[in-house]
């Protein structure tokens, strides 16, 4: 008899060579880098080559990167006066997808193996311009288009709040975007490979994948992890929290447990530690001793299940003292995100393409005689 998997756990849906994960030693690599040393030593541009085109650039191949973005920062203006119409309150998630829609109707690209990847240096260039400009407008900014500096971690801040960022801002902004670049297939890229696999346009498989994020298992975790935070409220009350909330009413301790990693998550740690860096404001380093603490009871309580902090769990104080609100959260990690579910979706439709048609296990009844509906009771 055929056997239905749950969630499609443990099913493999294509090969790759971008991301290896390591659940039960907490290994995360792409390309086979390790990604402590991507974070410590390589700009997100470098990644974007890695993800695309398959090893860390040179200079001059890093500088073409640099380029085709800095010449592919703009967008139709309809999609800003479409955003600027949206209700002030409109979900950040919902404004991306609004406009990566409309950009599928302005940029319907068929795919071309010669063209794929540069197409999709577009795509990541112009998700920045969006996402910088969703916070804008939600804060009741104007909208402005993004000036080219030496770096998309750099412009992206300087978009968004109109000043020059810090080096450590950048820094931590550049760790970001590495660190959330791929996951392997989670939800929101799988969903990007069913679209893709129909041969759709790649604006249209990212708003499929944003649909997905959008949801607060998966990009909203970040949101609910930080809220969960702020009830806390004080260090002093994570105990007591703890035992209420957690032991006693099992609610889920949010920023706890991965469906791959059964010990603590590599990108947990390294959030945890730009989480101590750049948190400098008196409500910063509160959330940060409160997850501190918070983390410690989680531990001692959830060791022995293997379930640790993932990378949601510190990533909200990271945001938090960049600078973003809690709405702008899953908006970053797609922000970053859009590549890994680029180079996914270009990776199955040039070298495994075949459409995505699952099948149903059909458990209802075999065979009805049908009866008419004036003799129906």
């Amino acid at each position: 008899m055929s056997e239905v998997s749950k969630g499609l756990e443990n099913v493999f849906i294509k090969t790759t060579s971008l991301t290896y994960i390591d659940g039960e030693a907490g290994i995360l690599r792409y390309g086979g880098y390790d990604i402590n040393d991507l974070v410590e030593n390589c700009e997100y541009e470098e990644i974007i080559h890695l993800m695309l085109f398959g090893d860390l650039p040179s200079a001059s191949q890093l500088q073409k990167i640099k380029e085709k973005i800095n010449e592919s920062y703009s967008i139709p203006y309809q999609v800003f006066e479409v955003l600027e119409k949206l209700l002030q309150d409109a979900d950040a998630v919902g404004m991306l997808e609004t406009a990566f829609s409309m950009l599928s109707s302005f940029y319907n690209y068929p795919w071309k193996k010669d063209e794929n990847k540069w197409r999709a240096i577009e795509i990541i260039a112009k998700t920045s311009t969006l996402v910088s400009n969703i916070y804008r407008i939600k804060e009741g900014m104007k909208p402005r288009l993004p000036e080219p500096s030496d770096s998309y971690a750099r412009t992206f801040l300087e978009t968004a709040f109109s000043r020059r960022p810090s080096d450590e801002e950048v820094k931590a902004m550049n760790t970001t975007l590495i660190i959330y670049a791929d996951h392997e297939v989670p939800a929101s890229t799988t969903a990007a490979l069913v679209t893709a696999s129909t041969l759709s346009d790649m604006y249209s498989c990212m708003v499929s994948a944003l649909a997905s994020l959008k949801g607060p298992l998966h990009g909203g975790a970040a949101e609910a992890t930080f809220e969960q935070l702020k009830e806390i409220g004080d260090e002093s009350k994570v105990e007591e929290w703890f035992d209420k909330k957690i032991i006693k009413e099992k609610n889920r301790l949010m920023g706890f447990g991965h469906r791959v990693y059964k010990t603590y998550d590599p990108r947990a740690k390294i959030f945890k530690k730009y989480a101590e860096e750049i948190a400098k404001t008196p409500e910063a380093k509160k959330y940060l001793r409160i997850a501190t603490k918070l983390e410690e009871l989680g531990i001692k309580h959830f060791a022995e299940k293997r379930i640790y902090p993932n990378i949601d769990f510190y990533s909200g104080i990271v945001f938090y003292s960049l600078g973003f609100p809690e709405y702008m959260y899953t908006t970053l990690f797609a922000l970053s995100r859009v590549l890994g579910w680029l180079a996914h979706i270009i990776e199955y439709v040039e070298e495994q393409h075949r459409l995505i048609r699952p099948r149903a296990l059909y458990v209802g009844p075999i065979k009805r005689d049908f009866v008419p509906l004036k003799y129906r009771e």
